[in-house]
Formats: C-alpha cells, structure tokens, sequence
C-alpha cells in the first residue's frame, strides 16, 4: 500500500486530516494558497507546498506535490460566497486535465449538501436528501458546486469518492456565534444539518484506510432540530444574544441523511452538535 497521501488544502478541515493521518504512519503532502503557513504545516510533519488553483493556471509546483501519491485529498474551499463569478467548473477542468498527468488512482472529492435545493415541507415533512437523491440545486452557487462534482466523477481516470458535509462546526467555528442578535432570521422551522469537525475528520480518515473508492457518502449529524430550536439554544449555552426569527415566513429546508455512513464504513457519530 502506498503510504504518501496528498491533501488539496490543509485548511480547518485538512489540516487535522493531516495530522491524523500523520499519527498512522504515512508520509503526508499538503498545500496551502498562504505562504505564512507553509511553517506551520512543516512543523507538524506535513510536506509544505505553496499552491493555487485558477482558472486557466496551477501557481506552485503541482507536479511535485502529486509525484508518488496514489491519494489525492480534495479539501479545498470553493470561495464562491468572496468570488460568485469565478469560473469555477474550469478551475476543476483544468485542474483535472494536469491530475490525468500524475500517479494519483484514488480521489476523496470534499463537496456540500448546498448541492441539494431547500424546499417546503408537505404532509409528511420536510424532503428527506439520501446519497440515492441527484443534486437539484437552482442557485448560481449550487449550481457551480454540482459542475465541480460532476467533472471530478466523470474522470474515468480515477476510483473517486464524494464526501457531502453539512455544515461544518467545532472549537470557535459556529453559525450561532454570526447569528447572535440578529433579527427577522428566515426558515425558524427549517432542520439543521450540521456536523463535528471531528466526525468529519474522521469520515475521511476511515474512507482512507479502508479503501472505500467510487461511492457517494453525506456526512450530517442524525439530529436535525429546528433551526430556531437550536440557535437559540446553543446561544443561550455559549452566552450570546438568542437569533430572532420571522415566525410568519415559510420554512424551506431539507434533512440530509446517510444510508452508507454506517453499512460500508462501519461510522457512528460520537461528538454532540
């Protein structure tokens, strides 16, 4: 088995991806777009590389990042909430067209629920979303996201995995924190899909050593309160000023659930929301 694994992006969700991984005996590569971290990830073992994808364009050594690695991690942010007119399919296209080119055979694409369109609950509640349901997102952004993965999943080149996470939470990185005080808040009776940073290092983690490639996974946490339930809850625990909704508005939302998280990967959620 080959034991170097390349990480796209050792940001908040690739960086302790890295140092787990790291812990279990394999030689870790992992970029990073800011210079000022290339210290940080030398300083825990990871093999530094200052790279960045456009457009038309790789910026840094590319090549050398891929060379050896049989696993490429994708767990680069999209930047399409700063950048809503980036090309981003051609960002991937290109990108993809320079992968073919390497020794990679295994790809673990990170991707989002946002692929997948909030809607309003009927007689039975809110849509259920399974890895069984094609994304059907309408927005300029949800759009762009369902053409990054479906360049990724039509390279034949390559066993591919798809990981859909929920919103991703953990240490000082909470929606109730940038909702605290906010007023006339929209869809108080929409479910929250969230998930731990932690279970979602470890999603990752097991896809890796268990060579789980060419599947589809969603990774949420099973409880799915309401968002005004849960905001108003978490800010009362964390001492902040509770969100207000508009009770009058209409809820649009979905729940996100996995049907492979535990029969192929053996998975359980142990980190509360």
């Amino acid at each position: 088995m080959n034991k170097t694994i390349s990480i796209l992006g050792t940001g908040w969700l690739g960086l302790p991806l890295g140092k787990k991984l790291l812990d279990q005996g394999y030689t870790v590569k992992g970029s990073t777009t800011t210079k000022e971290n290339l210290k940080l990830l030398s300083e825990v073992g990871i093999v530094p590389f200052n790279i960045e994808l456009k457009e038309h364009n790789i910026d840094g050594d590319i090549l050398e990042f891929l060379k050896d690695t049989e696993t490429l991690v994708m767990a680069f942010p999209p930047r399409l909430r700063k950048q809503p007119e980036l090309n981003y399919a051609s960002k991937i296209a290109h990108f993809m067209s320079v992968l073919k080119e390497s020794d990679v055979k295994n790809l673990l694409y990170v991707s989002t629920t946002s692929v997948f369109e909030d809607e309003e609950a009927d007689e039975d509640g809110f849509k259920v979303i399974t890895e069984e349901t094609e994304p059907n997102g309408i927005s300029k952004k949800a759009r762009k996201l369902i053409e990054g993965e479906t360049l990724v999943k039509q390279a034949k080149e390559f066993n591919t995995t798809i990981v859909r996470f929920g919103g991703l939470i953990g240490g000082d990185r909470h929606p109730a924190i940038s909702l605290s005080g906010k007023t006339d808040l929209k869809n108080p009776e929409a479910p929250v899909n969230l998930i731990h940073q932690e279970d979602a290092v470890n999603i990752l983690n097991l896809i890796i050593n268990k060579g789980i490639f060419g599947e589809t996974f969603h990774a949420v946490n099973p409880i799915h309160q309401t968002r005004k339930n849960y905001y108003q809850f978490k800010a009362e625990a964390m001492d902040l000023a509770k969100p207000q909704f508009d009770e009058e508005s209409v809820s649009k939302g979905k729940v996100i659930y996995s049907q492979k998280l535990n029969t192929l990967l053996g998975f359980e959620f142990n980190k509360e929301l």
